[in-house]
């Protein structure tokens, strides 16, 4: 038997406001399969709900039994629930998304919403310094600007993500992003400021 209509926004609710003991329910009775189709008016999925309000312990209950495709879903502004992360600064939630096994893993990071912003760029929009630089340490860039062993399939080039500009400098890496504006912010990794 499918869930009713009041059942699915019952479900996203329970997954907005982290109560783990709807949301086992909801699976107990509808399936995950069930639970993995399910989006609201916006096209937000369970997940979107659960790490843009930062319950950890519901994303350790679903991420295991989601499809992995549920990770990089995309809601109707073309966000994912990384994006919805980084915008409200849950950096246990980020590192649960990006670092999940069998999951998209770093190629997340890249993923542009509709207003042409990755998850990094929302970290850097939100102005939390912690979350991007984090973001930035898992793209795997070396003080070269080479990308490192295992980063992706055309790992053939040296050159810097697109987009994004790498420097060495004695005190850390510098890297310049586009802002939400289209400017070019800079940001330092590491060293002294």
């Amino acid at each position: 038997m499918a869930p009713t209509t009041d059942e699915q926004e019952e479900f996203l609710l329970s997954c907005r406001y982290g109560d783990l003991d709807d949301v086992k329910q909801f699976i107990d009775q509808f399936g995950v399969a069930t639970a993995a189709e399910i989006r609201d008016d916006n096209g937000n999925t369970a997940l979107h709900m659960l790490c843009g309000n930062g319950h950890a312990d519901v994303l350790d209950y679903l991420l295991p039994i989601v499809p992995p495709t549920l990770l990089s879903a995309r809601n109707s502004a073309e966000s994912t629930p990384l994006h919805w992360a980084a915008l409200n600064s849950h950096l246990d939630i980020v590192k649960k998304l990006v670092q999940f096994p069998g999951g998209p893993g770093i190629d997340l990071i890249d993923i542009k919403n509709a207003a042409g912003r990755s998850p990094l760029g929302e970290a850097e929009l939100a102005g939390w310094d912690e979350g991007a630089q984090w973001l930035v340490q898992m793209m795997k860039l070396d003080p070269g600007g080479d990308v490192k062993e295992g980063e992706a399939d055309d790992a053939d080039t040296n050159d810097p993500v697109e987009g994004e500009d790498v420097s060495v400098a004695p005190e850390g890496i510098e890297i310049e992003i586009e802002d939400a504006d289209g400017q070019m912010a800079k940001m330092r990794i590491g060293g002294q400021p």
